[in-house]
């Protein structure tokens, strides 16, 4: 069992002279989770190497059992200190694919072709494909076999509008993934505010905001075996 995992390489929250870049548990908790289970794990991001580290999800309140297990384990923080790039790796390497969140996806993982086209690649051989908080930003461009949205009349999840207004964000992200999900002709659906939310729609599993990482990793794994 062969899960890639794909991170961002972006690293300025828009025009705010603030740093972002991945969420560090919707990493952590994930890739342990895999890892638990056995899988072996690839990282991946469009740059290559260490990813940029959002340092608001470093903080001590959003540290887990899983951030913490991570800040003491040298191997992890040496494979994500050299990802490989997103334009060398091949779907049909992989049973699974997994994108973690942080603002930064919105950026780059949303119109990067290479991840465009690596989606649709895992969506046309029939595997699972996970996507947590921001992250299913990466799916707004991505299109079904018939040329349409892939998430086009199909049920998701991402973060919330009232999360990104939660957090002060609404005017400097690109764009909302609730909003954007809805115009693609998406079933977007959401739960309370920053409490775990998981969408199963076929091998598409979405999260809606940093609670629900472990959750979308755990659908993939009962996907998978």
């Amino acid at each position: 069992m062969k899960v890639l995992m794909v991170l961002t390489s972006h690293d300025q929250l828009g025009n705010t002279g603030r740093k972002t870049g991945f969420w560090l548990e919707e990493f952590a908790a994930p890739y342990y989770t895999f890892k638990d289970a056995g899988a072996d794990v690839v990282l991946a991001s469009p740059a290559g190497g260490q990813p940029p580290l959002d340092p608001v999800s470093d903080l001590p309140d959003f540290q887990t059992d899983y951030t913490r297990r991570f800040s003491a384990d040298p191997a992890a923080q040496q494979a994500l200190a050299n990802t490989v790039k997103l334009g060398e790796v091949n779907a049909a390497d992989f049973d699974a694919v997994f994108y973690p969140g942080g603002h930064g996806p919105l950026w780059d993982l949303a119109k990067s072709r290479t991840s465009i086209t690596l989606i649709e690649a895992f969506e046309r051989a029939r595997k699972p494909i996970g996507f947590v908080c921001h992250a299913p930003g990466a799916l707004r461009h991505v299109k079904a076999a018939s040329g349409e949205p892939l998430i086009k009349g199909r049920r998701v999840t991402g973060f919330a509008n009232s999360e990104e207004a939660g957090v002060g964000l609404t005017e400097v992200v690109p764009f909302l993934i609730e909003d954007e999900f809805q115009a693609l002709g998406g079933h977007y659906e959401k739960g309370a505010d920053w409490q775990p939310f998981v969408i199963e729609d076929g091998l598409l599993v979405t999260g809606q905001n940093p609670a629900s990482s472990e959750g979308v990793a755990k659908v993939l794994l009962k996907l998978l075996l």
